[in-house]
């Protein structure tokens, strides 16, 4: 168990934030580093060449270890739709094949896979949210002969019901499926291995469970993969792009591993330090340490939601960090709006009251979030 952090962010004490899910509040360090970062360009004459491939491969090495990578297998990407178009862009799909997702997915993982199947000639098929969420069983039926991707996250945005990605990989390396992960709801709430899962592409975000800035983010690309085609061609990416004098010695050849697929002007000099101090605060804690930490927040929001008569995902349906919350029809439409304006911050997903806490809430934080829904209860009377 992490001791209680809240000191290390700028909450102020009245504030009950349990929606990481929606974004990460900032470490106060990383505002800091973000500070200083945005100042160096007011200095330009001190900026060194190297310092936009050092403080690049630092983040590229830091986002490895978080998934359990290599850094030559990681390249920086600003969102996870960068990151699924180049996934798109690589992955085959041919006539009559099937790109298989969830239902209600996020935007950013759905809409590239649309345009490929119209493209294509190639099926989309959703599979419907089960009733037991029962997700991996769900997918797993759902994955044949047809199946050329599998994209899918670790578990649901709306309500952190959990996909078994194990067996999924498993299933898709059966049936010669790729299987494109993303895992910006998940990734840094605890331990993940590509080594075990074996995908063909990660992608996540490190503004929201990370504690990072807003438009930073990392790709995982399979070895198989690192000759493949980028969605865009600058400078950085290229061999030999150290040296600035011979920049117009255009070259074919790339940058080793993955580097390929990094995004123009990925040497940010205020987000890349704010990411690297982000990302070792989150090694120094530990991803184990910080699942066991928050799996005992969300247990007590379970705990307290069947003693009110509600309907939470149970334990052994979603993955620890994150626990959607199911409130009966005659729940006001505008709880959220309520509770935010008793300085308790949750979101509201499809139907679900979506709880996402972080090492920076306490117990005392979800007493406070069951004491506010039972007083706007008796407020409907």
């Amino acid at each position: 168990m992490i001791p209680d952090q809240r000191n290390k962010f700028d909450i102020p004490g009245d504030v009950v934030y349990l929606n990481c899910g929606f974004m990460g509040p900032q470490l106060k360090a990383v505002t800091e580093a973000g500070i200083a970062g945005l100042s160096r360009k007011s200095k330009p004459w001190a900026i060194a060449a190297d310092v936009f491939f050092s403080e690049s491969e630092v983040l590229r090495g830091l986002c490895a270890r978080v998934v359990g990578a290599e850094a030559r297998d990681i390249a920086i990407v600003p969102s996870v739709s960068y990151g699924i178009a180049v996934a798109v862009a690589n992955v085959p799909v041919e006539a009559g094949q099937q790109i298989l997702l969830m239902a209600e997915q996020f935007p950013s993982n759905v809409y590239h896979w649309g345009v490929l199947a119209a493209e294509r000639g190639a099926e989309l098929v959703t599979v419907d949210r089960p009733l037991d969420l029962d997700w991996s069983s769900a997918i797993l039926e759902a994955i044949g002969r047809r199946t050329a991707v599998v994209a899918v996250p670790q578990c649901h945005w709306t309500d952190g019901s959990a996909v078994d990605l194990v067996a999924v990989g498993k299933r898709c390396r059966d049936v010669g499926a790729s299987l494109v992960i993303d895992g910006t709801q998940s990734i840094g709430t605890g331990p993940f291995s590509v080594d075990e899962v074996q995908p063909d592409f990660l992608v996540g975000v490190l503004y929201k469970w990370l504690l990072g800035p807003y438009s930073m983010g990392y790709l995982y690309v399979a070895p198989k993969y690192h000759s493949g085609k980028p969605i865009e061609h600058n400078w950085i990416t290229r061999r030999g792009s150290e040296d600035f004098a011979g920049l117009t010695g255009y070259v074919e050849d790339f940058q080793d591993g993955a580097r390929r697929f990094d995004v123009g002007e990925r040497s940010n000099f205020a987000l890349v330090p704010m990411a690297i101090t982000a990302l070792k605060q989150v090694l120094e804690w530990g991803l184990c340490e910080i699942r066991e930490t928050i799996g005992v927040l969300t247990s007590e929001v379970e705990r307290l939601a069947l003693e009110a008569g509600l309907d939470p995902v149970p334990s052994d349906k979603r993955l620890d960090h994150m626990i959607g919350v199911y409130m009966p029809e005659s729940s006001p439409r505008d709880l959220v709006s309520r509770l935010a304006e008793r300085g308790i911050h949750v979101s509201k997903r499809g139907q679900a009251i979506r709880v996402s806490p972080h090492v920076y809430n306490s117990t005392s934080d979800i007493e406070r979030l069951f004491e506010a829904i039972w007083a706007e209860a008796r407020r409907e009377g």
